[in-house]
């Protein structure tokens, strides 16, 4: 019944949509930007909750599932319902991929059995079903399941569901309590009726600079009127968190519409396993993407059968097929850089600390950060400005010590105001941007179209007016149009390494081998470092921008990290729910979508605290170093913004294999482990791949992936991002740059699969 009232109140609203907009004909939803929601609200053409109404229809529409089950067999999956999205349930694929149909050689394969998709029921409410175990993309799926909980009375808490959420009446005795104040919360189409009846045709856009804007935000963020569990299929007494999160709270106080929970790989990704008692003993082969255990797995709204890049994957595929507006992320690694550039959407992340993660589940503190993703640099930065506190037009909060950190950094008062204005045909005029050749590496033939394509866009910047430098790499050729750098990374790196962080010269490979080596010396020795810092020494060639960002290899003298260990009991103790209050009680009503999962949290659980912490003391001195070397670089050559590509491989496929990771491909995770604030823009599209293949191990236990060796014509072209970056505090001017580039580019285009629903605007 209340599916049907719903699909009726949203067909209303959008006839008199399309009736007040036949005259007009200037609103369009799709691709819209906040400046053309208010510009419709004030002339009329629109209301907030026709907007809404718009976006739910859409999330019907294209909110679906989009995995089918890789079983033993290949048999029909039984047809089973899951949770409800704006008013219908979700529905899973019935066909199935047969293993030895998706896995080559299958018949000899000797290894432990897979981990086989399969239908279960969730914890959280044994009615919702949900896909488990190892899935594949669909082609052409329809639908992208980007969204995990829509806002929308009676489905937007397992906790308090159905009649539990009743606006009105009584509260029903099965309900439970914590029920009664959740109800009286509006959901997002009451939200926006009730910014309707108070303001009309009339916003005051400067006290609410995000009026009406449809948001969605990581599952990790806190919100008061949704489930919030991070992903998670896990029991809470309840599944909504107590109060908004900070960044929650300020956009809600902006006049957003706090519209979603977007899937991600569940809590940040879950950093891994960090080893135990706890053992697989199913394995998953294949990419899992951004997947959790609660809303199953996002695909890539370009090629339904890849993935999105995570962990926020749900953000920005909701960004790019137009079902949000923007969408806040978190990237700890490259958590909001990977979905930005595989979902052709703009990202900006500022400077660790510029603004709040306080009410969030994290997974390292010291890297864990908010971005925004939106269809533009001009949405991203009004989303900045809007997160400022109204009271002291500054970002501190007291719930998030790192936001004490940026108190004297220069950033801009508007950053919409520091965009390149339009008019000039040299608006890059006097800015010099430096060019790191160590992230241009062609490490296999896939990585030649993004590498290239990045190439080909340095040359708009310099026909911008901007001047280029750049340093150079052993495994690059150079370019003799460009400047080199009078003083390169390598350079910085000599000077500041040898002292602060002399240990990484005496880092050994796996098998204990020496991993850097100069012919003639002793790397360890003391007479060595004092010559390598004065420039007297060369520094070993594979000790660069790339490996300094790795991680150490592992020995006898490293620890494990423990920080998703500490910082979810952290979260869960704030949290103050009456039955998951740590790791052990979570874990006990939780239940996670695979076997190597499922093994991973238990670990956790188990992970002692060790007093060495030798990681979390690697990675504070590695930013502080690091951060010294990168500012001198832009102080001695007088650079104002880096540039480089983002990534520089397309996404796997959905239960494929996975392009071997080299040398840390394209710097993954420099810009979260420095801290420094990055902006990413839509740079274009590759047309071809050389697709990676399994290969079963000699022994016949474990499948392998290697790089391919033959090109294929993708089905539909797929999109790559450009990155701008520079130091702490830098927003303003990376900003000037990445918006005067995307105004000269236009690169941003809608997936082609994902238009107007009938009716929409």
């Amino acid at each position: 019944m209340r599916s049907r009232i719903l699909a009726k109140t949203l067909l209303t609203t959008l006839l008199a949509l399309c009736a007040g907009s036949a005259a007009a004909a200037s609103f369009k939803l799709e691709e819209t930007s906040i400046e053309n929601i208010h510009n419709g609200i004030r002339s009329g053409e629109v209301t907030c909750a026709g907007i809404v109404d718009a976006y739910l229809a859409r999330a019907k529409a294209y909110n679906g599932s989009c995995t089918a089950l890789i079983t033993e067999d290949g048999k029909a999956a039984p047809s089973v319902l899951g949770a409800l999205r704006a008013g219908v349930p979700l529905k899973f694929a019935q066909k199935t991929v047969a293993i030895d149909k998706h896995l080559p050689d299958y018949k000899n394969y000797k290894g432990d059995t897979p981990d086989f998709g399969r239908m279960e029921p969730t914890k959280s409410d044994p009615s919702v079903y949900q896909q488990y175990g190892m899935v594949a993309g669909i082609p052409k799926a329809g639908g992208i399941n980007a969204l995990d909980t829509i806002n929308v009375r009676g489905e937007r808490s397992m906790s308090c569901k159905a009649e539990c959420d009743a606006a009105g009446g009584a509260l029903p005795a099965h309900c439970p309590k914590a029920c009664d104040d959740f109800r009286k919360l509006p959901d997002a189409r009451e939200q926006a009726a009730a910014l309707d009846r108070q303001y009309g045709r009339n916003p005051d856009l400067k006290a609410m600079p995000l009026y009406c804007v449809p948001m969605s935000t990581k599952a990790v963020y806190d919100a008061k009127d949704m489930r919030s569990t991070g992903g998670g299929d896990a029991a809470y007494a309840t599944d909504f968190a107590p109060k908004d999160g900070t960044l929650t709270a300020r956009m809600r106080s902006a006049g957003a519409i706090i519209y979603a929970h977007a899937l991600n790989s569940e809590y940040n990704g879950g950093s891994g396993d960090p080893g135990g008692d706890a053992k697989v003993k199913r394995p998953y082969i294949g990419a899992a993407g951004a997947r959790e255990a609660w809303g199953g797995t996002t695909c890539n709204p370009y090629d339904t059968e890849r993935e999105t890049g995570g962990s926020s994957g749900g953000s920005g595929t909701s960004v790019a097929a137009n079902l949000v507006v923007c969408s806040i992320c978190e990237t700890t690694g490259g958590s909001c850089r990977n979905p930005a550039t595989h979902n052709n959407v703009v990202n900006f992340v500022p400077t660790k600390g510029m603004i709040s993660y306080a009410g969030a589940i994290g997974a390292n503190p010291y890297q864990d950060r908010p971005g925004i993703l939106c269809r533009s640099v001009k949405d991203a930065a009004t989303v900045m400005d809007a997160f400022r506190d109204t009271k002291t037009g500054r970002y501190f909060d007291a719930g998030d010590a790192y936001t004490a950190l940026p108190r004297n950094l220069p950033y801009a008062k508007s950053f919409v105001e520091a965009l390149s204005p339009a008019g000039s045909d040299k608006p890059l005029a006097g800015v010099r941007i430096g060019v790191i050749r160590e992230l241009y590496v062609k490490h296999t033939p896939s990585d030649a179209g993004m590498i290239d394509g990045v190439n080909e866009q340095l040359k708009v910047l310099r026909a911008l007016g901007a001047e280029l430098v750049e340093t150079t790499d052993p495994q690059v050729a150079d370019d003799p149009s460009i400047p080199n750098m009078a003083f390169t990374m390598q350079d910085a790196m000599a000077e500041v390494l040898p002292f602060h962080m002399p240990e990484v010269f005496s880092w050994k490979t796996k098998d204990g081998k020496p991993e850097f080596e100069v012919p003639g010396w002793d790397v360890s020795s003391r007479k060595y470092l004092v010559a390598v810092a004065n420039h007297q020494a060369p520094l070993p060639k594979n000790l660069n921008f790339r490996r300094i960002f790795g991680n150490p290899p592992s020995n006898e003298d490293s620890v494990t990290g423990y920080s998703f260990a500490f910082n979810m009991d952290q979260y869960l103790g704030l949290r103050g729910d009456a039955k998951i209050k740590d790791w052990t009680s979570l874990n006990a009503n939780a239940k996670y979508f695979s076997d190597a999962k499922a093994a991973s949290a238990k670990n956790w659980e188990n992970k002692a605290i060790d007093p060495r912490t030798y990681d979390t003391t690697y990675t504070m001195k590695r930013r502080e170093v690091m951060r010294m070397a990168v500012i001198k670089v832009l102080e001695q050559n007088k650079i104002d913004v880096f540039a480089n590509a983002t990534l520089s491989t397309v996404p796997a496929k959905l239960g494929g294999p996975s392009q071997p990771n080299s040398e840390l491909r394209a710097g993954f995770g420099y810009g979260a482990r420095l801290g420094t604030p990055e902006v990413f823009v839509p740079a274009g599209f590759v047309s071809s791949n050389y697709e990676p293949e399994f290969k079963l191990s000699a022994d016949g236990k474990k499948y392998e992936t290697v790089a391919g060796s033959k090109p294929t014509q993708l089905k539909n072209p797929l999109p790559y991002n450009i990155a701008f970056w520079a130091g702490p505090g830098d927003e303003a001017v990376i900003l000037k740059v990445a918006s005067a580039y995307e105004a000269a580019t236009h690169h941003r285009r809608p997936p082609p699969g994902f238009g107007p629903v009938a009716g929409e605007p």
